[in-house]
């Protein structure tokens, strides 16, 4: 049953993946070589590109960019996605390799927004192993391409934007008034033993927690007092950290005060208070009222925006679901449309 699109406000699904074929193609390269450290990768992409049934037809949205994603948009009351290049984008490569992949990957993309400009709008992938090199990157795709912000999956083999060296990155986005997504990866080697025997790195958990580190890690670095008009966005409503932020400014507060550790300085605010005024939330994977609307009461009306994960959780009934949020006619259309116009510059 098709979803019709609402009069009053545009329906703008803002963490929505692509795949790029080129991309694609060095995945599988990397598989078959076996010399990538990297477990959660090997595992996640061996079975994504394997022959089951429905890892086919996921890859095949994946890959479509047109025709095709647009019949699922309209069936399901869809205006506009955000297209961002999935997880792990080119962070699993040598620094030139990723390099070249970002760059013609983001021309394939601007070329599909160019061809769907009411439909779509796009992320740059980066490649943060090459700092300087994905800020020069990340501002041809904005002002040459019209791309919206940069996606970055989480770690880059292990590191994390809260390292300086990553923070020529960080002052272009400010620069340029972009939004940087952080989206998650699978663990890295270092961290993603304990996940594997009961498979819960990826979606389920692994996720979450990973991508949670990093934005904390980004914080409590200090990188939002040194760039204190940079936008993160993250999915998941937070992965988990809304539930965690009195423990996280009561905590954080006394590990100042007893100077137990030299990478967790005084911040100019509390650590939740970055997530009413540097960082943004979407509900992408967590169409569940209850956990929304306590999102919505932490952050407020202004930071939360509507995402579906597509077409990784492709589900109609979970666009009713959003349907049935209890928000006003101005908060709907803020989480719907606005929020989404004004952070992404749509």
């Amino acid at each position: 049953m098709t979803i019709a699109r609402n009069s009053a406000y545009r329906r703008i699904a803002t963490e929505e993946a692509y795949a790029d074929a080129e991309v694609l193609a060095a995945y599988r390269k990397l598989i078959a070589a076996g010399t990538l450290d990297d477990p959660g990768f090997n595992r996640m992409w061996g079975v994504f590109l394997s022959d089951r049934p429905r890892t086919v037809q996921l890859v095949e949205r994946l890959l479509d960019v047109g025709e095709r994603r647009v019949a699922d948009m309209d069936a399901t009351g869809i205006d506009m996605q955000v297209l961002a290049l999935t997880s792990p984008g080119v962070q699993v490569f040598d620094a030139p390799t990723a390099s070249a992949l970002a760059r013609a990957a983001n021309d394939r993309l601007a070329e599909a927004v160019r061809a769907h400009p009411d439909r779509f709008a796009g992320l740059a992938a980066i490649a943060p192993q090459d700092p300087a090199g994905a800020a020069k990157e990340l501002e041809r795709g904005v002002r040459r391409l019209g791309l919206k912000g940069a996606i970055v999956n989480s770690h880059t083999r292990g590191e994390y934007l809260d390292d300086p060296k990553f923070w020529p990155i960080l002052e272009a986005a400010e620069a340029l008034g972009v939004p940087i997504y952080i989206h998650p990866n699978t663990p890295p080697a270092a961290m993603i033993e304990p996940f594997l025997a009961r498979g819960l790195e990826g979606a389920v958990f692994g996720f979450a927690v990973e991508t949670a580190l990093h934005m904390l890690r980004i914080i409590v670095g200090g990188a939002l007092d040194r760039f204190p008009k940079l936008k993160f966005v993250l999915g998941h409503l937070g992965e988990g950290l809304p539930f965690w932020f009195y423990r996280l400014d009561f905590m954080h507060t006394r590990m100042v005060a007893d100077k137990r550790f030299a990478g967790a300085q005084p911040l100019a605010r509390k650590p939740s208070e970055y997530f009413r005024e540097n960082i943004y939330l979407t509900t992408s994977g967590m169409a569940w009222q209850p956990a929304i609307m306590f999102a919505h009461s932490l952050v407020g009306a202004d930071r939360l925006l509507y995402a579906m994960d597509y077409p990784y959780q492709y589900v109609a009934d979970e666009v009713r679901a959003s349907d049935q949020l209890p928000l006003g006619p101005d908060d709907m259309k803020k989480f719907y449309q606005s929020n989404a116009e004004k952070l992404f510059s749509l």
